[in-house]
């Protein structure tokens, strides 16, 4: 015990000193000065009050209520109803908690709501005390509107963003990695739930891990406990074994959210996961197929040049037979778009690859980019901001991305994409992708 207190003590010095921060500055791009991280007053509550309230898709019309309580017995159960007040039904849910260092975690509810109806408004109860919150569920068909971004944090910039998105009237948020930059400090994961409470409490956030989540410390601490107790997700009900890569359908879409930082490779278990949710896959019922993970594929930014080309060479080859219309990744902080792209050549049946992990963290921008610029890359641009995905019918969408300029959010890029359904991509490639799925 004495050997992990010493280890313990001497971490939470190094991240608590400048070095620390230095050091995640790399040489090869230089970041603008970043903005102020926020704080958060400290305000009384009682014990069993609902905190860091988040919520997300868990499985056809339900909806997964996750909360923290101060108070150990505090039941995990959620009132809800169509009625402001008036509660029609219960629900009875599960709860955990963990340890970290010399940090121990308030009560974690996890609460699956339903049958819900879609594209209505919910008022829900959380614990049986506390406020009244409301959400609303998303439409059962087209059209849908995503907001997308990764790379969060707590800065000022990460007010803004949060701002405008809270102003763009989205079903549900995508969030590829990279979460609250909470970075083996505790307690910063309770204050960014506090951050997102009154965005995320009313539409479902998506999430999926990025390298900011990992948090493992050799011979101390497993990666992942924080993310995985406070940010579950329907892994269970996608067929998969982890929290860290998983898939849901909503309104004509399924999503596959994948892992980075897990095992990839051909004999892993997320690979032959990959490969089974691909099978099921109906392009009928569902004609948009998405994937979001962290680590991009496609990125003419200096910074974190390479580290998602291993997993590209795994599992593009996949994704292409099945024909992926849009792939979204953080990671770098700038955004880009690219030109339909498989192979590092442009191919109309490729993915659409995007890069928005520019959602206001406390590292700062990724300002320079390789030149001459790459054919496939069509618009690159290092700034704060935010995307947003308005799937209009089965073969139309309309993609754009937001600058956060001066606090106000500039429509910088805008296009339409057709899905490969539509322009006869999948249907040829339906005999590849049966090959692929069946071969070893």
């Amino acid at each position: 015990m004495e050997f992990r207190a010493l280890c313990a003590a001497l971490l939470l010095f190094f991240l608590s000193s400048s070095s620390a921060i230095a050091v995640t500055i790399g040489e090869d791009y230089v970041r603008p000065r970043p903005r102020k991280t926020l704080s958060f007053p400290w305000r009384p509550k009682r014990s069993s009050d609902p905190q860091q309230v988040h919520i997300s898709l868990a499985g056809e019309k339900h909806m997964r209520i996750t909360w923290i309580t101060d108070d150990q017995s505090t039941p995990s159960v959620v009132e809800y109803g169509t009625s402001p007040g008036v509660y029609s039904s219960i629900s009875e849910g599960e709860s955990t908690s963990y340890n970290y260092l010399f940090y121990s975690s308030g009560k974690i509810h996890h609460v699956v709501i339903g049958p819900l109806e879609s594209n209505t408004t919910y008022y829900y109860r959380c614990g049986g005390k506390g406020q009244d919150f409301h959400l609303k569920t998303p439409p059962s068909q087209f059209p849908i509107h995503f907001a997308v971004v990764g790379d969060l944090g707590q800065t000022e910039w990460t007010k803004s963003t949060l701002d405008h998105i809270n102003n763009c009237q989205y079903d549900v948020h995508l969030l590829p990695g990279d979460i609250s930059y909470a970075d083996y400090q505790q307690h910063l994961w309770d204050s960014f739930g506090q951050l997102v409470q009154p965005l995320a409490s009313t539409r479902p956030w998506m999430t999926t891990e990025g390298n900011h989540e990992k948090e493992r410390i050799i011979l101390l601490e497993s990666g992942f406990q924080a993310y995985n107790a406070r940010w579950k997700m329907p892994y269970q009900e996608s067929g998969s074994t982890s929290n860290l890569y998983y898939s849901f359908e909503v309104a004509g879409v399924h999503a596959i959210m994948l892992g980075s930082y897990t095992d990839y490779d051909e004999d892993s278990n997320q690979y032959t996961w990959l490969k089974a949710d691909l099978a099921k896959v109906d392009r009928q019922r569902t004609p948009w197929l998405l994937v979001l993970l962290h680590a991009p594929w496609y990125n003419s930014n200096w910074a974190h040049q390479g580290e998602g080309d291993s997993m590209m060479a795994t599992m593009e080859p996949l994704l292409y037979a099945a024909g992926v219309d849009i792939l979204l990744a953080g990671h770098v902080h700038a955004y880009e778009r690219s030109e339909r792209v498989y192979n590092g050549e442009l191919d109309p049946c490729g993915a659409v690859h995007i890069t928005i992990g520019d959602g206001g963290n406390r590292e700062g921008l990724a300002e320079r980019y390789k030149n001459p610029k790459p054919h496939w890359s069509a618009f690159r641009e290092a700034s704060f901001g935010h995307g947003e995905l308005r799937i209009v019918n089965s073969s139309h969408a309309l993609w754009s991305w937001h600058r956060n300029d001066d606090d106000e959010p500039v429509q910088s890029d805008q296009v339409w994409i057709n899905s490969l359904a539509s322009i006869g991509c999948v249907p040829r490639r339906s005999h590849e992708l049966r090959k692929v799925l069946m071969g070893p």
